[in-house]
């Protein structure tokens, strides 16, 4: 099987070369191509020509525009990488059979109530983020390809920039830190996405009745501000340097730290759809930020 993967160097992308690498021969495109060929989501027809010239079995798209807060002032920007050009992913990949794997988001809901919302809840985006990312996963869905539209939450990796990142610098430079409690969700590790993708992938490969849009996230709930001190306190107890002390880590209400983006209060995935189609157990999220920090940190 071949497997064409866009977005190699994200932190999902990262992890699906390695997860998808045992069902086939995975060619990994960056933003400006392999092969001579460009692949530049800000500019969607372009990724039609390396569909038609790889012709894959599976085209697994990691790529979006993720900076939230900047969408606000570059909708042009953000629309055509997170909705143009799944859209014309899409559109080759139902041209040619093939399936297609892509990423969607919790910013897709409202965030009111304090209830998981399943994939048939009403969606309704505050930002141009998440307008543009449903906006891309409608498109996915009407095409007619056989897909398989994963939303998740909170993403983090090892590597590069992250919220357990800041967090740390912040406490090892600040006596106190002030942390958003009323947004709740599940931290969800982009090695977890990318091994359930590897295995959800492979089933449905066998089972095409399993297209569809499935939320995909790690067990339990926490607020940024409780994720904050999982993560100060993994740090202090295994004797990396903290100067914030366990209980000056302040929970602040989001109208307190004003953003140019709307987030989501209610960030909670109900799981049950994924869990029962593709017989997973998702692990709890600790569980994956505690091995993401020994790796990080050692």
């Amino acid at each position: 099987m071949r497997i064409l993967l866009f977005g190699r160097n994200g932190q999902v992308g990262w992890e699906l070369q390695r997860a998808l690498a045992p069902l086939g021969h995975v060619i990994a495109l960056e933003r400006r191509g392999s092969g001579g060929y460009v692949a530049d989501f800000a500019d969607p027809e372009s990724l039609a020509l390396a569909v038609r010239q790889w012709q894959p079995d599976a085209i697994v798209n990691a790529a979006a525009y993720t900076a939230v807060d900047r969408a606000e002032g570059e909708a042009d920007l953000a629309r055509a990488i997170n909705a143009e050009a799944p859209a014309v992913l899409a559109r080759e990949a139902a041209a040619r059979g093939a399936w297609l794997v892509h990423y969607s988001t919790d910013y897709v809901f409202d965030g009111s109530g304090d209830q998981p919302r399943d994939e048939s809840a009403p969606t309704g985006p505050l930002s141009v983020y998440g307008q543009t990312k449903l906006e891309g996963e409608q498109a996915v869905v009407a095409s007619g390809a056989r897909h398989l539209v994963f939303r998740t939450s909170w993403v983090y990796a090892a590597r590069g920039g992250n919220f357990v990142r800041t967090m740390l610098r912040l406490a090892g430079e600040r006596d106190r830190l002030r942390v958003v409690h009323d947004q709740v969700g599940a931290p969800t590790g982009a090695e977890l996405i990318a091994d359930v993708t590897a295995h959800a992938l492979r089933s449905a490969l066998a089972t095409p009745s399993l297209s569809g849009v499935y939320h995909l996230a790690a067990d339990g709930e926490t607020s940024w501000h409780g994720y904050a001190r999982h993560v100060i306190e993994w740090a202090r107890d295994h004797g990396h340097p903290v100067r914030v002390a366990p209980d000056a880590i302040e929970p602040i209400a989001t109208t307190e730290y004003p953003t140019p983006a709307r987030r989501p209060l209610n960030s909670r995935l109900d799981t049950t759809r994924l869990r029962q189609a593709f017989g997973l157990t998702m692990p709890p999220w600790q569980a994956g930020v505690d091995r993401m920090l020994g790796e990080a940190l050692g």
